[in-house]
């Protein structure tokens, strides 16, 4: 009977102990924000745009209700408002929402260009890093040429919630092309915090009218007159846009810091312009640093393996030394656009190539002496060597070109 007493008593002890669902929230309270933009007014103010996710909406489609084709709704809902600061914008965007404000989704944060470039960056990263419910792991976009209220505000084709259109190309002409690069806020802060004060973030931009970008019409269209486009590579120092890159300026910045995961490269052959495309498959970039006489030298190392993706010209790639040949052009075609990439770094002052974290990490005492200079006298007149190693593994799917059997035929 004791031991039966006992264990009554805690089990009522242990009941008494166990709390409830205590911060459960229901989805029914909740205002998912898929994104957030970021732009400052004219009277010095932020304003946020928040792009909210209409559940009922996204999990039916955009679908008629009833005869004559019914009414639209969209997947997602856009409130704005401002304050002084982010927190006092994002308390006063809850005064037109009948549900709390829910951050823990929030995958896409999105700058003003103007924001960026007069006031930078910066001033924003306490107030994320801050919120135990964002994360820092959100990615983070400067809007090209336009506002971030119109990036947000756009509705896509294709993904019903407009955040993960972005997020998706983003991720995809990464993998696929290589002038674009998908940067978390985290990514950023790191960067900004690194030796050089510099980093770089995702462009993105509307393509045609912001208005009609809003317009559930425009997605009724096969070919869209607005569209969201990845758009080259926002340039930071000290947290403010300074620059933009594209084309093989963003590929070789990309390449440098070793992201890059997929691209296509052309060459020119006996006179024809880009008649050879050659698809990287794999590649290492390795950057490294000595002293000599109190200078910093910078190496670059990068090997890439990758396959034949199509011929303009009728040649013969089962003989290995026209393989070499190719090997060497391809060598010299992506030494030049490294070399183009730094020297463009360099006039602009802006060591978004990480070479001065190198020096630091593997120079720390001389780094002491030349930190205060680096941007100023020392990155911009630094030497560096590049290596690069290119070869061709497969020929997809034909070794002779599909000329050349053309050419043979019409002999």
């Amino acid at each position: 009977m004791k031991r039966k007493g006992a264990v009554l008593l805690l089990m009522m002890t242990v009941t008494v102990l166990l709390t409830s669902c205590w911060s459960k929230k229901e989805l029914t309270d909740l205002a998912i924000v898929a994104a957030m933009g970021v732009d400052k007014t004219k009277e010095g103010r932020y304003n946020i745009t928040l792009q909210i996710i209409n559940p009922g909406n996204v999990a039916g489609g955009l679908e008629g209700g009833g005869g004559g084709g019914g009414m639209q709704s969209p997947p997602v809902t856009i409130y704005s408002a401002s304050g002084e600061n982010i927190v006092e914008a994002s308390r006063r965007a809850s005064g037109r929402i009948s549900r709390r404000l829910y951050y823990a989704h929030t995958n896409l944060v999105v700058v003003g260009e103007r924001l960026a470039g007069e006031e930078g960056v910066e001033v924003l990263m306490d107030a994320f890093d801050r919120d135990p419910e964002f994360r820092t792991t959100s990615t983070l976009v400067i809007a090209n040429g336009s506002t971030a209220a119109d990036l947000v505000k756009a509705l896509t084709p294709l993904d019903k919630i407009p955040a993960n259109k972005v997020l998706k190309t983003l991720e995809f002409t990464e993998r696929q092309w290589g002038e674009d690069v998908k940067v978390s806020l985290q990514d950023v802060m790191k960067g900004l915090q690194s030796s050089g004060e510099e980093t770089i973030a995702s462009g993105f931009r509307i393509v045609g009218s912001p208005k009609q970008a809003q317009k559930l019409e425009n997605l009724q269209e096969s070919a869209p007159e607005a569209t969201l486009r990845a758009s080259g590579i926002a340039v930071l120092k000290q947290g403010k846009l300074v620059d933009w890159l594209y084309g093989k300026t963003a590929r070789g910045t990309v390449w440098i810091l070793d992201k890059i995961q997929g691209t296509a490269i052309t060459i020119d052959w006996e006179g024809k312009k880009e008649a050879i495309v050659y698809k990287t498959v794999r590649q290492k970039t390795d950057v490294s640093s000595k002293m000599k006489n109190g200078q910093p030298h910078i190496s670059v190392h990068t090997r890439v393996e990758g396959d034949i993706g199509e011929m303009e010209v009728p040649i013969d790639i089962t003989n290995p030394k026209v393989i070499t040949k190719i090997e060497q052009s391809l060598r010299k075609e992506i030494k030049n656009e490294l070399k183009e990439t730094i020297k463009h770094a360099q006039k602009n002052k802006t060591d978004i190539l990480g070479f001065g974290e190198v020096v630091h990490r593997s120079r720390p005492n001389e780094w002491k002496k030349i930190k205060s200079e680096w941007s100023d006298v020392y990155f911009p007149e630094l030497n560096v060597d590049i290596t690069v190693e290119a070869y061709i593994r497969r020929a997809g799917l034909r070794n002779k070109s599909f000329l050349s059997g053309v050419k043979e035929n019409q002999k």
